[in-house]
């Protein structure tokens, strides 16, 4: 009796306490399958501003040579740094408060040392207006001189067609609004909690193009520059059918993680575009306080 009594115990212990094994749904990942999927990085280096801000994803890290010749790796320094000039370069010539070009995707590249000269780089690239978000093709050549004092870069771009907006009465409006009230003080933009004013969009983008001078003309092999702030901006007086405006800006250079300050003097006009009449680049430790008019 006493032994038909620990069978049934054990019998029902088993019933209770069931099988060991465990069957895990699908949906509980574990935590490192999940941050592995939210932290990858995409395979291309593509380039996205958000109003107010430019974000610009960094190229892949690499062992790559920057003096590497032959076929580049599109998604590596070498190729991306270069590609970035051609940005800069098609903002000096096209850019405008309503229209700010950018590096979409580099395709492909080519290095070359061109004897007593420096180094071509041959590239097809994808550029974007990051206004419209229409991209279009491009095909350019970059051309670093050699020597040891540095020299801009030497660019020449082919567009298939410049991203087709018609931004003409809204720059004619903005001319004619400031035109007639020449008293524009502003300062940091983006603010310290990343926002920009609908209305002052046109005047970071102006910060842009206007920086795109200084980042053409500072870009080498060995560096990557982007405008990171519009830390001041007041508009001065003008006799003639210009807007003329003093600038501070902090450029970031991405290669070494500088943050450059730099004061600008440009004047700006629907027919002319931008025309850049000086840089100066400023101490770090500069300290820009709220501006006074200078009218």
């Amino acid at each position: 009796m006493m032994g038909l009594t620990i069978i049934v115990f054990l019998a029902l212990l088993t019933g209770v306490t069931g099988s060991p094994n465990v069957t895990i749904r699908p949906e509980a990942a574990s935590a490192d399958d999940v941050l592995a999927h939210s932290n990858s990085v995409p395979e291309t280096s593509e380039e996205t501003e958000i109003v107010g801000q430019q974000n610009v994803s960094e190229p892949e890290e690499t062992l790559e040579d920057v003096m590497a010749t032959g076929e580049l790796n599109a998604n590596h320094y070498p190729a991306q740094r270069a590609a970035k000039v051609v940005q800069h370069y098609l903002n000096t010539l096209h850019g405008s408060p309503y229209r700010v070009i950018g590096l979409n995707r580099v395709h492909s590249g080519y290095a070359e040392d061109v004897a007593d000269s420096g180094r071509k780089y041959n590239l097809e690239i994808s550029v974007q207006d990051f206004i419209s978000n229409k991209t279009e093709k491009c095909t350019a050549e970059v051309l670093f001189p050699m020597g040891e004092q540095q020299r801009p870069p030497q660019v020449q771009a082919s567009l298939e067609e410049l991203p087709k907006t018609n931004t003409k009465a809204e720059e004619e409006a903005l001319f004619k609004k400031y035109k007639t009230n020449q008293s524009l003080l502003l300062a940091n933009l983006p603010d310290s909690y990343g926002h920009i004013d609908p209305d002052m969009e046109p005047f970071w983008h102006l910060g842009t193009v206007a920086s795109s001078f200084i980042m053409l003309n500072e870009s080498t092999e060995n560096t990557l520059y982007n405008m990171a702030q519009v830390a001041n901006i007041t508009q001065l007086k003008t006799e003639n059918d210009q807007l003329k405006f003093d600038y501070h800006v902090l450029l970031h250079e991405m290669i070494s993680q500088e943050i450059i300050h730099w004061k600008l003097l440009f004047t700006w006009s629907p027919p002319e575009g931008v025309k850049v009449l000086q840089m100066e680049q400023l101490p770090n430790s500069h300290h820009y306080e709220t501006p006074q008019n200078k009218n």
